[in-house]
């Protein structure tokens, strides 16, 4: 494996050989997750009113300014996104990956990896925008040969010339998509760090020495792929929404991170950041230097007039529906998924009482909802329908079965199984109580479980009330695919928690001992 040089060593080399000396910056981003139009600090809307007093991040009109920024300051450069373009607003539902087509054509992106939620329209909807960008899209431990739709659109990795240099790029996607997402039955993924190392193997064959991984793996898959291959030269990562600074103390770790002498980037989520990294290659390929931090996408980055006016002329059909106020709330209700996906959260407490609720007469003793479906906080003051679908943006239904009280603490052990990785299945639920162990070993981890007030009997059985993505499966709930009762063509449930907060409001959900961590 390539060895990150430092110190006087790193010295030596950068004053000794600096004509062999090879630069390049690596601009990136990853999970952008439809976010257009700004952001505010909750990663939410931002009205234009906010945006004007400087308040607001993101979007794409500052995108393009920051990306033009940078590559005007760097002779040098490769643009890469690590995945998860697809999904978390209305213009996904409305336009279903044409914007992102053509925005990221006109940012001009060299290559990007395939995301889970780049499959949340099926094989067919990640063809399509495969069809419309100008820049490969990668994937290399993935099996497509028996999907029609994909066959001959994806590749494994892609070698892209670059100041006289040739640089190969490496993609992966997250091997548990058929959990996370809808890629179909025809696709099979497989364990990253050999997938990566066959391509690696073959580009370093045709006498390629500069290599990329483009990776919507997660943080900690990353670091496990930094130590199982060779000659891989960095990683740039997604999918865990991982917050790399070296200036900033709330930072999951520095910029670029190091493991196995491999440098890891990530630059958080919704283009609130775009990575800058500059890389300087020795002439026999080493990685003699990684230096480099986000750059925040804040009101000190001008909007591109062009750009803004075309965000807002596609947002016209979509006004009507989500800039309609349809609730209160009381405060601030957190959504976050640092928060969510590893302990009770005030919005998953909302969102599993909203579903309880609409069922409460059918039976139905018991809500489950997976955290990965919660994608934002909602701030005090007016709630707009906007806002309750960039919450729960996936256009999930209501889906209502009957469980065994074990298979709920089967499910309870997967929903508490991978909470280290920060992953969507960590349950929020209503009319239950559960204590769990995080130092347990996954699969033993919950101790107690409670259903109104009384512990649960694992002969009895009890109505759950979920999503349809959960009842079929989904993020690893494969114990509710062949439920009884199984009804998964209820209301949408953004459309119920909307409702719930209108008949409730204003809401002020709180944080109550439901789930308990021992």
């Amino acid at each position: 494996m390539k060895t990150l040089l430092a110190g006087a060593a790193a010295l030596a080399l950068s004053t000794g050989v600096a004509a062999a000396d090879y630069s390049i910056t690596i601009l990136h981003t990853n999970d952008f997750h439809d976010r257009f139009e700004p952001i505010s600090r909750f990663n939410s809307g931002c009205s234009e009113e906010d945006n004007a007093a400087g308040e607001c991040f993101g979007g794409a009109a500052r995108m393009v300014t920051a990306i033009a920024d940078a590559k005007a300051r760097n002779e040098n450069w490769l643009l890469l996104d690590a995945g998860d373009q697809f999904q978390g607003t209305l213009f996904f539902q409305y336009y279903k990956g044409d914007v992102q087509a053509e925005i990221m054509n006109k940012l001009g992106f060299d290559a990007m990896a395939v995301g889970n939620h780049e499959f949340n329209n099926g094989p067919e909807g990640l063809a399509s925008f495969v069809e419309k960008v100008e820049f490969p899209v990668l994937m290399s431990n993935a099996d497509i040969s028996m999907e029609a739709a994909l066959s001959g659109l994806i590749q494994k990795s892609v070698v892209i010339e670059k100041a006289g240099e040739r640089i190969g790029i490496v993609g992966v996607t997250p091997r548990n998509n058929d959990e996370l997402s809808s890629p179909g039955p025809n696709i099979i993924f497989t364990d990253p760090s050999p997938a990566i190392q066959a391509e690696v193997d073959r580009l370093t064959e045709e006498g390629i020495n500069k290599i990329i991984v483009l990776s919507h793996s997660g943080f900690a898959t990353d670091l496990v792929i930094a130590q199982n291959t060779t000659n891989v030269d960095l990683i740039v990562g997604g999918h865990t929404n991982t917050f790399l600074s070296n200036t900033d103390d709330g930072a999951d770790g520095p910029y670029p991170e190091r493991m196995n002498g491999v440098p890891i980037v990530q630059a958080y989520a919704f283009g609130k950041y775009l990575g800058e990294l500059q890389l300087t290659f020795d002439d026999g390929g080493n990685v003699i230097e990684a230096v480099g931090e986000p750059i925040l996408i804040d009101a000190s980055v001008a909007e591109d007039a062009e750009t803004k006016a075309r965000i807002a002329e596609l947002a016209e059909p979509l006004d009507e529906i989500r800039n309609r106020v349809v609730a209160q709330s009381a405060g601030f209700i957190e959504g976050d998924r640092s928060v969510c996906r590893v302990e009770e959260c005030a919005m998953g407490n909302l969102v599993a009482d909203a579903m309880l609720d609409r069922v409460k007469d059918l039976g139905i003793d018991i809500a489950f909802a997976n955290s990965g479906g919660i994608r934002s906080s909602i701030d005090e003051g007016e709630v707009t329908m906007g806002e309750v679908m960039t919450v729960l943006p996936f256009q999930n239904t209501l889906a209502t079965f009957s469980a065994s009280g074990q298979t709920l603490i089967d499910a309870l052990e997967n929903g508490v199984s991978q909470v280290e990785e920060v992953a969507g299945r960590f349950p929020q639920v209503a009319g239950m109580t559960f204590t769990w162990d995080p130092s347990a070993e996954p699969g033993s981890r919950i101790v107690s479980v409670e259903v109104g007030g009384q512990p649960i009997d694992p002969a009895a059985t009890y109505g759950v009330v979920t999503n349809n993505y959960v009842r079929n499966g989904g993020d690893g709930y494969a114990m509710f695919a062949s439920a009884e009762d199984a009804y998964d063509f209820g209301p949408d449930l953004a459309d119920v928690l909307a409702e719930y907060m209108v008949e409730n409001g204003p809401a002020a959900p709180v944080v109550e001992g439901r789930i308990v961590k021992k």
